[in-house]
C-alpha cells in the first residue's frame, strides 16, 4: 500500500510553505494530489477557523460553524467559541481526534494528500503553548492522530531550523505586525508564563524548546519520517534530500 499523506512541520518561518510545494509538485508527477497549505481556512483535517456554536446561536443545535461566514456582532459572539484558542481542552481533543477521523473515512483511495502542518504544530500550539501541558501530554494526543492515520501511511518531513531567531527577524521584515501578533500570543500563553518569557527573546526560547519536544515526539511516532537540517541555508541540496527520500518510498 502506498504512502496517501505527507506532512511537512517545522517552526514558523523554517520554509514549510516552500517544501509543501515542493513535494506536492513532486507528487503530482505519479498522480492525483490533494495540497492544502497552511491558512485556507477550509482544512480537510483541521478546524483552523472554526467555532463550535452553541445551541440557539446559530441555529436550534449546537453546530461547528467556520467563522468566515460571519461578520459584525454575530462574529465577536460566535468567536469566544472558536474551537482552537477559546475552547476548554476537554471539548477541543474530541472535536479535532473525529474531524481526523472524518478526513480519513471521507479521504479518496486514489488521491495523495500534502499537508502543510497540522500534525505537530497545530498540536503542540495548543497542548504546549496555550495549555502549558507537558511533553508527555502533548505525545499522547499526537499519538492518538497518528493511529488515526495509519490508514493511510502517513509520512512526515521536518525542517529543522537552529537558526530560529535569523529566520523569524528575516521573515517579520517581510509582515509587517505579525512579530508582535506572535510574540504576544507565545509570552502570553501557559507556557510562556510558566517559563517567565517575555518579548522577541522569550518568544524565541519557546520555539527552541516546542522544537526540542516536536523532535523528541516525532522519534517516537511509528510512521516514515525525514528530519531536514537548517534547509534555509541549501534549498537545492536540501530538496535534493527529500527527491531522493521520497523515491525509496
Amino acid at each position: 500500500m502506498r504512502n496517501r499523506l505527507f506532512i511537512v512541520e517545522g517552526l514558523p518561518c523554517s520554509g514549510k510553505s516552500t517544501t509543501s510545494s515542493f513535494v506536492a509538485s513532486f507528487l503530482e508527477q505519479k498522480g492525483s494530489i490533494c495540497f492544502v497549505d497552511e491558512g485556507t481556512g477550509n482544512h480537510p483535517a483541521d478546524y483552523e477557523f472554526h467555532a463550535l456554536a452553541p445551541a440557539g446561536l446559530v441555529s436550534d443545535k449546537e453546530e461547528i460553524v467556520s467563522l468566515s461566514q460571519f461578520s459584525g456582532e454575530m462574529f465577536d459572539k460566535l468567536l469566544q467559541y472558536k474551537i482552537y484558542d477559546f475552547l476548554p481542552w476537554e471539548k477541543e481533543m474530541p472535536l479535532m481526534l473525529d474531524k481526523w477521523r472524518q478526513f480519513v473515512q471521507t479521504s479518496d483511495e486514489n488521491t495523495t494528500y500534502i499537508f502543510n502542518c497540522v500534525l505537530l504544530q497545530n498540536p503542540m500550539c495548543e497542548t504546549m503553548m496555550r495549555f502549558g501541558f507537558s511533553v508527555e501530554e502533548s505525545e499522547s494526543y499526537i499519538s492518538k492522530i497518528v493511529d488515526i492515520i495509519q490508514p493511510m501511511k502517513p509520512v512526515v518531513i521536518y525542517l529543522k531550523n537552529t537558526d530560529i531567531a535569523e529566520s523569524i527577524k528575516h521573515t517579520a521584515n517581510e509582515r509587517p505586525g505579525w512579530l508582535d501578533d506572535v510574540i504576544n500570543y507565545h509570552v502570553n500563553g501557559n507556557y510562556g508564563k510558566q517559563i517567565g518569557a517575555e518579548g522577541f527573546e522569550g518568544y524565541i526560547k519557546c520555539l527552541e524548546e516546542r522544537q526540542a519536544r516536536e523532535l523528541r515526539i516525532l522519534c517516537n511516532l511509528s510512521l516514515e519520517k525525514l528530519i531536514v537540517d537548517n534547509p534555509q541555508r541549501d534549498w537545492n541540496s536540501a530538496q535534493e534530500r527529500i527527491r531522493n527520500f521520497m523515491m525509496t518510498l
